[in-house]
């Protein structure tokens, strides 16, 4: 889930609403890769790859967008994904991608505890499972590297569940051993806000990364066999749980800092970390993250929009003119296909090919990267690489070998601690 303003929630939510409408109104841009007439030899070459090798991205929201549309409102059936949704993920397009396995996020917002946390998560857990039963010969809930590779045999898309944030355990290692068992193989240690036991990148910063109840989470998801995902915490976080993880660790949904100065990026010392821990940083195409041009335009906005919000109050059809006239005189910089290819370029230069792989968070997105607008544009991605001179070995290793060594190996951690250790107490 991309990150929201954290200057004003109720400001944030009032922007997007109407940033939201105008962007109904908004043609689709065109992919600024497209390749006229035949098909290139890098297209072929891309799509001949990931034929053979499975697709594994790190994050897609589907489960909440399900939850989320004014629709469906968490019906599964009325999201039926064997038509185009009107969100950016369905079985024809996850087709045309060539995707072998997708974690979908089961994500809870950490700003509110309704009734509780675990309500919440249990309910967007039911949502994804209940999604990959509804289409049998197109799904099917993967929990190891032996079922993805099985299942990409078979033509099914493996299908694998990411919590994104702990507050979702609600301080209970009780809580995480159960999200465990109904499939859960990654946990992002926090959303946008900070715990009362790790520090988020969007938030202040209480704990100077980890409590001591932090280290337990880390080393009981490393005795389980569950990823630590270090997309969404501060850099204080993810040093922190480096220190503690017997296991490699795996970003997600995060770029490179060093080319886009976002706090959501991965600062240059902790990829050096990862290549040691033997970890993967997947990256986004979220345009904030990997476009400096949009990120400074989003900094510059935010004091503007915050005097909209505070000339028209509550009043969003106010706002939404507001913002769609303001917008007509700033018109927003695009990010791009080759902008993403920078990002991955990067990773690779810095933490090594071994330790890079991809985490669209397509469902998550309201602007998407030109090029890179739906999950049927991955070729495009491996093609622009593919013209950059990689390797078919590289472009094999970014689309799902990496994953499959890391989850192997905290399987490996898993088993080792298993039999050296007893699971620690619930809370």
């Amino acid at each position: 889930m991309s990150s929201q303003s954290v200057y004003s929630r109720r400001a944030a939510s009032l922007i997007s609403s109407a940033l939201l409408v105008i962007a109904a109104c908004a043609p689709n841009p065109l992919h600024a890769q497209t390749v006229a007439g035949p098909e290139d030899r890098y297209l072929a070459r891309a799509k001949r790859i990931l034929k053979a090798t499975p697709l594994i991205d790190g994050h897609n929201d589907l489960p909440w967008r399900i939850r989320e549309d004014t629709i469906a409102r968490g019906n599964v059936d009325a999201y039926d994904l064997r038509t185009h949704t009107p969100g950016q993920t369905d079985l024809d397009r996850l087709r045309k991608g060539m995707i072998g396995a997708q974690f979908w996020s089961v994500y809870t917002p950490g700003e509110y505890r309704d009734s509780g946390y675990a309500r919440v998560q249990l309910e967007q857990i039911d949502i994804a499972r209940r999604m990959i039963e509804k289409y049998p010969d197109r799904l099917a809930l993967a929990l190891s590297p032996a079922d993805i590779r099985r299942e990409f045999k078979q033509g099914k898309l493996a299908s694998l569940l990411g919590i994104e944030g702990g507050h979702a355990i609600e301080h209970s290692l009780g809580a995480l051993r159960a999200y465990y068992d109904l499939g859960v193989r990654y946990m992002t240690l926090t959303h946008n806000v900070t715990l009362d036991w790790a520090d988020a990148a969007l938030d202040s910063a209480r704990h100077n990364g980890l409590t001591p109840f932090g280290d337990s989470v880390v080393r009981e998801m490393n005795r389980l066999g569950m990823l630590v995902d270090l997309s969404h915490v501060s850099p204080a976080t993810m040093s922190a749980a480096l220190n503690v993880s017997q296991a490699p660790v795996i970003f997600s949904h995060s770029g490179a800092r060093a080319l886009v100065d976002v706090p959501r990026n991965v600062p240059d010392s902790i990829l050096r970390r990862v290549t040691k821990n033997g970890g993967i940083v997947m990256v986004p195409f979220v345009t904030g993250f990997v476009s400096p041009a949009i990120y400074l335009y989003d900094q510059s906005t935010r004091p503007a929009m915050r005097d909209l919000q505070q000339r028209y109050g509550s009043d969003t059809a106010a706002i939404t003119r507001a913002v769609n006239e303001w917008r007509k005189t700033h018109p927003e910089p695009r990010a791009t296909l080759s902008q993403v290819a920078d990002q991955i370029e990067y990773v690779r230069r810095v933490a090594g090919v071994d330790h890079v792989g991809i985490g669209g968070d397509f469902d998550g997105i309201t602007e998407v990267v030109q090029g890179l607008e739906d999950v049927s544009t991955y070729p495009a991605l491996f093609a622009e690489l593919a013209r950059r001179g990689w390797p078919d070995s590289d472009l094999r290793k970014l689309a799902g070998e990496n994953f499959l060594r890391v989850f192997a190996q905290a399987e490996t951690v898993a088993k080792r601690m298993q039999r050296q250790n007893s699971a620690v107490n619930g809370r």
